[in-house]
């Protein structure tokens, strides 16, 4: 069977479905391919046990590490990506982001381009997301064109009093900037939503029920679901992408397009554009710089546990507060360290889930006294730090960077968590398996000989071949990557909407 498109979108997580609802205004007739199904609405998606301790909605796909030993890598395939399970977070990465500048352990390129270049992009990916927050509490806050499109979610009342604790403590706290209609989720049970899928159409603005849905109200719009791309194919002469060749339904189709963009994550877009290498790239398409599957970035990542005895956590879903002191520069090393925020409510199910050994009824009494965070420090790119592909197999070798500036930050958080009146602090470091926020192995630049897509995401080899997801992102910072996935995506639909035409 051939499909014909004008462009064809692989992936419908935060960069395929904002890049679609985008171009959907042009008439161009766009068909988006996504690998997995929609998810179904059940008991399980608010289910703490079904989640946490059985991996109800894990996919069983296994990457290897360097080791050579597989790993279940944590990543969803239904419709709207990884974003179904996301903790809704939508930061703007600040100004000095897209600087060069030294860490304790190496250096951050920059971009080659600014935050004043980016910002109306931003503003225009807040109202599409539909963002909660507010400005000023922050003193990284960078400037804004306009105020978030909505109030701030609310603290509750045990929040409210950690944010005066943390005040007192001799640090800023400041409301998350969040995707989520509070009341909508709320409605669907009472529980947090860090980790939690949203199969109800309410609640967390993801990509499906954010761009994906307003891109799917133009009838040239298409959605193509268990179609997993399994290679790209070019003309004979190497110059554009004529075809995508999936697997569905137990059988290979070929679909063709005018332009193609790859939005399926930054490992498995590298993966795909490796695997279609041929006479004319011989090394993987849009790789003529080396760089495609290098510069792979995680964030360095831990979840800390902060407990006082005699204070009872009530917080339903706690996740509203993040305070970055430590994230442009510490006062002592003077370097930065990253971003502390809450995590989602952490239930005794999740506790043990954690830590299986953990009698479940202590698991209980500990989750009724301890607060969640989550501590980010940034990884800095590294081309040996690379995803390759040994047949139809994902190889990711992560050289994380920049460890000692965590374990400072780690450092930094318990002194104040201390402070503010919590004298026992739990800490557990990720490991090197665990891909939160992957990104960097398609990165952009303005330089054809060190990255492999231009400043509007379009590849320097190939005129029709657009990446509009992590991949393309030249530093990981140390704050949540979707704000900025979605507004580069928006960026590149500017672009790509001349050559529409």
């Amino acid at each position: 069977m051939t499909t014909d498109s004008d462009i064809i979108i692989i992936g419908s997580g935060i960069g395929g479905a904002t890049l679609a609802s985008a171009l959907a205004p042009t008439g161009a007739k766009i068909l988006i391919l996504e690998r997995g199904d929609h998810l179904a609405e059940t008991p399980e998606a608010r289910d703490d046990v079904a989640i946490f301790e059985k991996g109800f909605y894990r996919s069983t796909e296994e990457w290897f590490g360097s080791d050579g030993a597989k790993f279940l890598p944590g990543n969803y395939y239904y419709v709207g990506g990884n974003s179904k399970f996301f903790g809704a977070v939508m930061f703007r990465y600040r100004v000095e982001d897209f600087q060069p500048r030294p860490h304790l352990q190496g250096t951050s390129p920059g971009w080659d381009m600014s935050y004043k270049d980016m910002e109306p992009w931003y503003a225009k990916a807040e109202t599409l997301f539909r963002v909660r927050g507010v400005d000023g509490q922050d003193p990284t806050d960078p400037p804004r064109s306009s105020p978030f499109p909505f109030p701030p979610v609310p603290d509750e009342p045990a929040l409210r009093l950690v944010r005066q604790k943390l005040v007192r403590a001799g640090v800023h706290p400041a409301s998350l900037p969040l995707a989520i209609d509070i009341d909508a989720w709320l409605g669907g049970g009472k529980t947090g939503w860090d980790a939690f899928p949203n199969t109800g159409g309410a609640g967390k603005i993801d990509a499906e029920v954010g761009p994906l849905a307003e891109a799917l109200q133009h009838p040239n719009v298409r959605l193509m679901t268990n179609a997993q791309v399994v290679r790209l194919e070019t003309d004979t002469g190497g110059r554009n992408v004529v075809a995508a060749i999936i697997q569905r339904n137990g059988r290979e189709e070929r679909l063709t397009a005018r332009h193609f963009a790859v939005a399926a994550g930054a490992v498995q877009s590298a993966a795909l554009l490796l695997r279609s290498s041929n006479q004319s790239h011989p090394t993987g398409l849009a790789n003529s710089s080396d760089q495609l599957g290098r510069n792979f970035m995680n964030h360095n990542t831990s979840a800390m546990i902060t407990l006082n005895p005699l204070m009872r956590n009530t917080s339903v879903y706690q996740k509203t507060l993040f305070f970055n002191d430590f994230y442009n520069e510490d006062p002592e090393v003077h370097v930065p360290l990253g971003n502390v925020q809450l995590l989602g409510r952490i239930t005794g199910n999740i506790l043990k889930a954690q830590v299986p050994s953990m009698p479940r009824p202590l698991a209980r009494i500990m989750a009724d006294r301890a607060f969640g965070w989550f501590l980010t420090s940034e990884d800095l790119p590294n081309p040996n730090s690379r995803v390759t592909v040994r047949g139809s197999d994902i190889v990711v070798n992560w050289q994380r960077s920049n460890m000692d500036a965590h374990h400072m930050l780690i450092k930094r958080t318990k002194q104040v968590m201390r402070r503010a009146g919590f004298p026992i602090v739990l800490i557990r470091i990720f490991g090197n398996k665990t891909t939160s926020h992957q990104c960097g192995t398609a990165r952009l630049g303005a330089d054809p000989l060190k990255s492999v897509v231009d400043l509007n995401c379009r590849s320097h080899d190939l005129q029709n071949l657009w990446i509009t997801d992590a991949s393309v992102l030249p530093t990981s910072a140390a704050v949540n990557p979707a704000l900025t996935i979605a507004a580069l995506a928006l960026k590149s639909a500017a672009a790509m909407t001349l050559e529409l035409q």
